[in-house]
């Protein structure tokens, strides 16, 4: 019998990742200090993380975790619809739903989990999904789990979606797309992607994994600065481990929305809940998050430092205003050779490269914390030009 073995192919398929430099490792953080961690023995200042807001060590989400574990323990035990959901879920989907300006919202374990059971929920096999190509992993994943046809539209390209839209003007239709694309860290067309799905009577559902807690009032996202509403963009799917710096996701909307979710959204209902203490946390830093407001005041100005340091020095940025500032490299090795020498220079800004951007797209991918100062900012930027010469002379030797 000459039936392939599944574990032989994986492990040619991860031969040949290593051989096109494109081979992912995991690496152990064995400590974490505000804006520093340490790897290997060497405290690195980190500007990889999406702990935007510096809220992943804050001391009320410790406390309000630590009093949740008493009363709790340290787990739900249960899916929510068995038993798992406490009163600290209850209230962070009231206090989640109230931020973003919803009727209601429904916690998942993971954003990943949000988006493939909305998806699936929402959408069937005589639907069609039209979704920005830069979207994340896990919205085209949904898409592809519902069995509805998958339409990409050209990245916030609002006459591109409406042309992918008008080719099934006869199917139900959804409109996905980040509010801030995750690699590349610029903000979607949300007002003229809504005025879209309003024309063409499609649904439009708003992945602001990276904007909220960032944008808009309050920090409340990108559907806020965009003022827009839940009319607007009736599937709101945000989570919970980036700027508010806990884990975990919330889908947010209308009542009949969220009842239908609880009620088909298998990664809802089939999987055990967030533990309560880690809602009480997550309670916590949405009131941390919406009323520090120097927190995103803090970020904005390192933003622009960066920017304004990185052009005078001839470092080449994508057009981002979010506190994800893309470093474009191009090939894989030259990316690699830069984040080696910025890690020896004492900084911790890992190489992105193909699957996760496109070929010839690799970046080093930086982004800000409210935790870093203006010294740690100037001091990166020195290290990245260093680095980006030190990989240009190296890809040219190698040659």
């Amino acid at each position: 019998m000459s039936r392939p073995d599944l574990i032989e192919r994986l492990a040619a398929a991860q031969a040949e990742r290593a051989r096109q430099d494109l081979l992912r490792r995991l690496r152990k953080v064995e400590a974490v200090d505000g804006a520093r961690i340490q790897i290997d023995g060497k405290v690195l200042v980190n500007f990889a993380s999406n702990d935007y807001l510096g809220l992943a060590q804050h001391p009320a989400l410790q406390e309000a975790l630590i009093r949740a574990a008493k009363q709790w323990g340290v787990g739900a035990t249960a899916a929510h619809l068995l038993g798992g959901h406490r009163e600290e879920h209850e209230a962070l989907e009231e206090k989640l739903a109230s931020w973003t300006r919803h009727k209601c919202a429904l916690l998942f374990s993971t954003g990943y989990m949000a988006n493939l059971g909305a998806l699936q929920a929402l959408l069937d096999e005589s639907d069609v999904c039209v979704q920005d190509k830069l979207n994340h992993a896990c919205l085209i994943d949904g898409a592809r789990l519902s069995g509805a046809t998958l339409k990409r539209y050209v990245h916030a390209d609002v006459g591109s979606a409406k042309r992918q839209l008008e080719a099934s003007a006869d199917s139900a239709a959804l409109l996905a797309t980040d509010g801030v694309f995750s690699m590349d860290g610029d903000v979607a067309p949300l007002a003229d992607l809504a005025a879209l799905c309003k024309a063409q009577r499609a649904t439009l559902m708003v992945d602001d994994a990276h904007g909220l807690g960032v944008l808009g009032d309050e920090g409340a996202g990108s559907l806020v600065e965009a003022n827009l509403r839940q009319d607007d963009a009736p599937v709101l799917m945000a989570t919970l481990g980036k700027a508010l710096g806990v884990s975990g996701a919330f889908v947010a909307g209308s009542k009949a929305l969220i009842d239908g979710l609880v009620q088909f959204a298998r990664t809802h209902v089939y999987t055990t809940a967030m533990p309560p203490a880690l809602a009480a946390a997550t309670s916590a830093a949405v009131d941390v998050a919406r009323f520090e407001d120097w927190r995103r005041a803090k970020l904005r100005h390192l933003v622009a430092h960066f920017r304004h340091g990185a052009s005078e020095r001839g470092i080449g940025l994508f057009d981002s205003r979010t506190p994800i500032q893309p470093v474009l490299v191009g090939a894989s090795r030259s990316a690699l050779i830069a984040a080696q020498r910025l890690e020896a220079d004492g900084y911790f800004v890992p190489a992105i490269r193909p699957p996760t951007v496109a070929q010839g797209k690799a970046r080093l991918r930086v982004t800000f914390s409210a935790l870093h100062d203006e010294a740690d900012v100037e001091r990166l930027l020195n290290a990245l030009a260093r680095a980006i010469a030190h990989a240009q002379r190296a890809t040219k030797r190698d040659r």
